[in-house]
């Protein structure tokens, strides 16, 4: 589902959601964002971390603080924004046109 100010686009297009410096994601890519302060306390996380460093699969979008990852089906971005933020931004048509 793509989502714009005024509820939903047309599913012909593409709607980004942008992440921080210039980065963007297509939204249809999107599998989860989560914070860093509350996920990455667990094991099972930093595993899935570490293996897509390993595997190139991990991209920065900021070389601040992280305080999200966003899990596509490609590949894991880590964004300075906060998940509130990029909710914030999904709700409202992804930072980027619909």
């Amino acid at each position: 589902m793509l989502l714009s100010g005024n509820g939903m686009c047309s599913m012909k297009k593409t709607v980004y959601l942008h992440i921080g410096n210039n980065y963007s994601v297509d939204v249809r890519e999107i599998v989860g964002i989560f914070d860093m302060d509350n996920t990455t306390v667990k094991d099972c996380t930093k595993k899935l971390l570490d293996k897509a460093e390993k595997e190139k699969k991990l991209f920065l979008a900021t070389y601040e603080l992280p305080k999200t990852f966003i899990v596509t089906k490609k590949r894991i971005y880590i964004s300075q924004l906060a998940a509130s933020t990029l909710k914030k931004r999904l709700v409202n048509g992804g930072g980027l046109g619909c």
